[in-house]
Formats: C-alpha cells, sequence, structure tokens
C-alpha cells in the first residue's frame, strides 16, 4: 500500500501530501521541512488544533463552544503580533472542515489585492457558491480576512453588505492588529475577541517545549533573555531562538543579545551609572565607544534607559520631565535625525535631571 501511495502524488483529496518516491531528494522533489533546520520554526510548531493554542484559554474555549455547538457568528479577532489570533482561527477551520478544509475556506491577507473589486468578486463569488456537504448537517464556508486593517475604506463598506447577504452559507472571521481601523459597521457585524500580549509564563512554556522537541543547549539565562526580548510575541521568541541557535550552539543570555542586537541589562546599568554620575563629555564618550564596539542603535538604548529610570529612586517631578524628554527624544530618532546629536540630547537630559535631583535634596 505504501508504494501505492508513492505512486499517486496528485490525489488532492489526501488528507496530507504522500511521501516522495525514492530519489526525490537528489532531482530536487524533496520537500522542504525534511531537514529541521530548513523549516521555520514559526510554521512548524503552529498550533494545529484549539487545545495547542499556548494561551488565552477564556476566549478559545468560547470560541471551541460555539463550533461545538454549531453556532459560530462572525469573528473579529484584533490585537498584537504573534499571539495566536491567525493560528486559533485556522484551527477552528481544521476542526469544522477536516479534509475538506481547502475547499471551504477562502483566506485573504496584506499580500493579497483588497480593494474594493476582491470584495465584489472574489469574496461574493466564494461566499455565493454552493457548498458540497459530506456530513449530516450542511457546513457554512468560512472567509478568513487576515489584516483586514490594511483594507480600503471603500472595500469595508461593501463587505457590510455582503457580510448581511451571506450569512446563512459563510462566516467571515476578520483579524487585525488595530481594531479602530475597522469601520463601526463591520465591528457591530462580528463578535469581538481582543487577543492580549503573551505572559511571560505561556512563552517560557512553548519555548520549553520547543527546546526540548529540537535537543536544544539552553541555559536559564538564555531562555530568560528570550521570553523578555519577546515582549509577548510567540512569534518574535520563536524567530530569535531559531536565529540564534544558527549562530551558535550554545543559546546563553550573551548569544541571544548580540544575535538581535539589543545591549544587554548589564550595559544599560554601566550605561544609565555614566549619565547619572559622569561629565558630559565622558558620558559622550563611553557611550560612543559602546556603541561603536558593540554594535548598538540609540534608539535601543533610549528605550532600555527609559525602562531602567523607573528603578530608580527620584522625585516624582524630575522623573516625569526626564521620560517626557526621552520620549521627545525617540521621536526625532524615528525621523532619522543625527544620531550624535541625539546622544548629546539624552546626555544633557541627564544632566539637568542630575542637577534637578540635587537642588531637590538640598
Amino acid at each position: 500500500m505504501a508504494g501505492a501511495t508513492a505512486a499517486t502524488p496528485m490525489d488532492i483529496d489526501a488528507a496530507a501530501p504522500p511521501p516522495p518516491p525514492a530519489g526525490a531528494a537528489a532531482k530536487g522533489k524533496a520537500p522542504l521541512s525534511a531537514p529541521g533546520r530548513a523549516a521555520p520554526w514559526v510554521e512548524k510548531y503552529r498550533p494545529q488544533s484549539l487545545a495547542d493554542v499556548a494561551a488565552h484559554r477564556d476566549i478559545v474555549d468560547t470560541i471551541d463552544r460555539l463550533t461545538n455547538e454549531n453556532r459560530l457568528p462572525h469573528l473579529l479577532l484584533y490585537g498584537p503580533p504573534g499571539t495566536g489570533k491567525t493560528s486559533t482561527i485556522l484551527a477552528v477551520a481544521r476542526k469544522l472542515y477536516g479534509s475538506q478544509y481547502s475547499n471551504m475556506i477562502l483566506e485573504l491577507n496584506a499580500s493579497d489585492e483588497r480593494g474594493i473589486d476582491v470584495v465584489r468578486q472574489q469574496i461574493q463569488d466564494f461566499a455565493g457558491a454552493r457548498s458540497l456537504s459530506f456530513g449530516a448537517r450542511p457546513s457554512v464556508k468560512l472567509v478568513l480576512l487576515d489584516e483586514a486593517d490594511a483594507m480600503t475604506k471603500d472595500a469595508q463598506f461593501a463587505l457590510r453588505r455582503v457580510i448581511e447577504k451571506y450569512t446563512r452559507s459563510t462566516r467571515f472571521a476578520l483579524i487585525c492588529n488595530h481594531v479602530n481601523k475597522i469601520i463601526p459597521a463591520l465591528q457591530s457585524r462580528c463578535t469581538r475577541f481582543r487577543f492580549a500580549p503573551l505572559d511571560g509564563s505561556h512563552v517560557r512554556e512553548r519555548l520549553q517545549h520547543i527546546i526540548k522537541s529540537e535537543g536544544l543547549a539552553v541555559d536559564e539565562g538564555g531562555l530568560t533573555a528570550l521570553v523578555r526580548l519577546s515582549n509577548g510575541d510567540m512569534r518574535k521568541a520563536l524567530n530569535i531562538l531559531q536565529s540564534t541557535h544558527m549562530a551558535s550552539q550554545q543559546i546563553t543570555e550573551e548569544a541571544v543579545y548580540l544575535c538581535t542586537g539589543n545591549p544587554m541589562p548589564k550595559d544599560i546599568e554601566e550605561i544609565a551609572f555614566w549619565l547619572l554620575n559622569e561629565p558630559f563629555s565622558t558620558s559622550f564618550k563611553y557611550i560612543s565607544d559602546m556603541k561603536m564596539r558593540k554594535g548598538l542603535a540609540l534608539v535601543d538604548i533610549i528605550r532600555e534607559v527609559t525602562m531602567f529610570v523607573f528603578k530608580i529612586q527620584m522625585p516624582s517631578d524630575v522623573r516625569v520631565k526626564l521620560i517626557n524628554d526621552l520620549a521627545d527624544i525617540e521621536y526625532r530618532l524615528s525621523f532619522a535625525c543625527n544620531d550624535k546629536l541625539q546622544l548629546g540630547a539624552l546626555i544633557s537630559t541627564f544632566t539637568n535631571a542630575r542637577t534637578a535631583m540635587v537642588a531637590a535634596a538640598s
């Protein structure tokens, strides 16, 4: 039977692609996931079922219950990247349709044309086509609009009427990062779920599972650095883990920070010490040397120093002024202003804060 399966590679109804024939690797036809390092871990470890989703159990359980009761509404999933929005709705689709998954779902994302013509033609044609039911009850089709906040306003207004017209046969799932870019008329037609950034414990637990599966050498400091740099973004955590593994066999805290180019916590403590204690010229020289030697970006230094400021004991009014000035410097850096001038502004801001703290103490 194995030979018969391998002899029919064009069988599109199979639940999984057949194994390649002998010698396929030599002809360049081996699957991309054959070597473990070739497959991006973001896709390799994407949850395949609702039970595999790392966090947001209250949302996942609600959607699962609605699916089981055949009462799935139109959905609007929103929140920051890498929090499981797309993975959740794809897991729902796999549960609903099984082997008929590719025939019952229309998936569009930001790489596709998102104008009004797509809504009037592609989406409307898919929603209006009659679906073949292979079960005891007719299945509704699913239109998945990923990054829906990139749709034009005209397309969103056109989609509003399409959703109403084809509700009996089709469910729409909209996924976006910024819900305020979705028109209120669409929001009112969907059940909204917000996916918050993942808790550090959930990111750590998922990373430990992947580290064990891949047989990686990761110490506690490296794992903590991965969780800290991810900022609740599971996709970012996996990308950092894989890129660090490619660069270094032993994944330590230093290896993670070196791979991402972020300043290490001890570097930030040293920079903060210079800013709070050294004269202007000395601080400028030391920070410039560290930036050059370690390849640090000034905007990353400012973001980390800002977090460090919250840990320092200082008068509230001084802290408020300092944070406000740091925000202005980061804003100017986003417009590609001169790094040396902004570094001088950073040191000047801390010099003023030191003067204010001395005056407050006396």
